[in-house]
């Protein structure tokens, strides 16, 4: 151990470390343990209780409200394909422009990267949006979800700085034994990027998973509505709100509204978090282990 932290100096600011992120990590856990005790509440403990993280009465009525009709598997089985397809599409197209515009043999590259600022800074909006859907004829599909944001201008500027980071050594090592540009990103650059990309992986499939406001504009068959549509159905039918009233089971007794907007924000998050430690050993690893010493 370094003789500098193992000082009663030393020891104090690791204590204090240790007292701040706890205590700033259980502020981050609080919110969500309110939800899922309240999402297994009774009306009269949520009446009673302005606020507790355990229920006294164990109820899983809301999530039987919500499971209560096989559309809501299906829109899940929706919200997979949309998810699955859309960062697939993503990453495609983010790392293929990323490659040749961090090359600085690529010519033009330069006005490539300020159009694609540009991008950031100014939007059509919503309606020429709309409009440009419609004339593809992408309304009322999976396209109008997945093209229109096939590429994170933000996303693809990070991507291209951490390859422009890679050693050209190695590029120029496979090119010798015969690489072509397809094979080097695809041998090379790929292999040693997958913290990058799980990264954006995993920021690119909870944008589609979280995607509520384009399927509301752009599908109109309501089987090919994804989750967060039919969570909106159910907590507009519980309100008494007009909605689809063929999506849910009408003879079941309705739970309380807020133990069902609760247990619709855990339907809505637990599967992403499921993803999530799959991808995070990718975060913490060194890019460039073992690919160059001396």
């Amino acid at each position: 151990m370094n003789k500098r932290f193992n000082t009663p100096g030393g020891r104090v600011f690791d204590a204090f470390n240790y007292v701040f992120l706890g205590l700033f990590g259980l502020v981050t856990v609080l919110p969500f343990l309110y939800i899922i005790g309240n999402s297994f509440a009774t009306e009269a403990e949520i009446t009673a209780r302005s606020f507790f993280l355990i229920p006294k009465e164990f109820s899983i009525s809301a999530y039987q409200y919500i499971f209560s009709s096989s559309t809501i598997f299906r829109s899940i089985g929706n919200s997979i394909f949309i998810t699955v397809s859309g960062t697939f599409v993503n990453l495609l197209f983010t790392l293929t422009m990323a490659y040749p515009l961090s090359r600085k043999d690529f010519w033009g590259r330069n006005v490539v990267m300020n159009l694609v600022i540009f991008s950031m800074l100014f939007g059509g909006g919503m309606i020429p949006t709309y409009l440009v859907i419609r004339g593809l004829g992408l309304l009322d599909s999976y396209w109008a979800l997945i093209l229109p944001g096939a590429i994170g201008a933000f996303n693809l500027i990070v991507v291209k700085n951490f390859f422009q980071e890679l050693p050209a050594g190695l590029e120029e090592a496979a090119r010798i034994d015969g690489c072509t540009d397809i094979g080097v990103l695809w041998r090379i650059v790929l292999p040693l990027s997958k913290p990058v990309i799980a990264t954006f992986a995993l920021f690119y499939a909870v944008g589609h998973w979280n995607n509520f406001f384009s399927a509301l504009l752009y599908l109109t068959d309501s089987a090919k509505w994804p989750l967060q549509i039919m969570l909106r159905q159910i907590v507009l039918l519980s309100q008494g709100t007009v909605g689809d009233m063929a999506n849910l089971d009408q003879n079941f007794v309705q739970p309380p509204e807020q133990a069902i907007k609760m247990a619709v924000i855990v339907v809505g998050t637990i599967p992403i978090l499921i993803v999530y430690p799959f991808l995070q050993k990718h975060f913490a690893k060194g890019v460039l282990l073992g690919s160059i010493k001396g």
